[in-house]
């Protein structure tokens, strides 16, 4: 069975015997817990990239060229809120992304000029939502008794949000969340089919498409490792392995 599978049953019975049973079972000597075989990641060239996203339209066009041109989760680029956005110094700074992490990330120039005009349209949103008595969003951690305005702040607001507002059960009030994350989804898979490209790619493949091209290009490993925020240089290094000639730039016999 897979190794999720495996841990999950080992973590069962530790529970049975420990919380059910209340007996002690100690150390487990000569167990192996199973890991996961490491894949390669699906990487786009970039006329692949450039066929994906030019299938792409409105608000999702601007998200998937974000995550491509950043190096960002979807998860990361859906959180983003304006306060977030450097535009003087070209920097995204990323929010407790995996790990519970933060980073700062290059924000593309090309992007720019559509970011501001979708920050301006998200503000005139906001503007009206607070005339309406609404206008309000969620806060990290215990922000809201910290800052009890800051839900109210242009500044704390998701750079892309919702079309529809949402009832939060914890509070009963209507606030304007980000977009989901499987809207995005469906948007990507219907471009992918669309540009016939017969790879098995995710949005998550446009990361490690960004990862890759910077190699490819001669950036540095380290410097790629702390734009994706990888806690070790080893899952960097994946990449080396599906650049376009190799991790070590050799040319097949077969081609010379």
């Amino acid at each position: 069975v897979a190794p999720s599978t495996q841990n999950q049953a080992l973590q069962a019975i530790l529970f049975l015997y420990k919380e059910i049973l209340e007996e002690d079972v100690g150390w487990i000597d000569d167990f192996k817990r199973p890991r996961r075989p490491r894949k390669l990641p699906v990487v786009f060239s970039k006329d692949e990239v450039r066929s994906i996203l030019s299938r792409t339209k409105g608000v999702y066009r601007l998200i998937l060229h974000l995550i491509y041109g950043s190096g960002l989760r979807l998860s990361e680029c859906l959180r983003l809120r304006i306060k977030d956005i450097d535009f003087e110094r070209r920097q995204l700074a990323i929010r407790n992304g995996k790990g519970n992490k933060d980073r700062i990330t290059l924000l593309p120039d090309i992007l720019i000029p559509h970011l501001r005009n979708h920050i301006r349209n998200t503000l005139d949103i906001h503007q009206n939502d607070l005339k309406n008595g609404l206008g309000t969003t969620t806060l990290p951690y215990a922000l809201k008794r910290k800052y009890p305005h800051a839900e109210t702040e242009a500044a704390w607001q998701y750079v892309f949000i919702s079309k529809e507002l949402t009832l939060d059960v914890t509070t009963g009030k209507q606030r304007r969340f980000h977009i989901h994350n499987s809207t995005v989804q469906k948007e990507f898979k219907q471009a992918l089919r669309k540009s016939g490209i017969l790879k098995n790619g995710s949005i998550h493949s446009l990361r490690h498409s960004f990862a890759t091209h910077l190699l490819e290009g001669g950036y540095d490993i380290r410097t790629i490792q702390e734009l994706l925020g990888h806690k070790s240089i080893k899952t960097t290094q994946i990449y080396t392995h599906v650049m376009s000639q190799g991790s070590l730039g050799v040319i097949s016999p077969l081609d010379n």
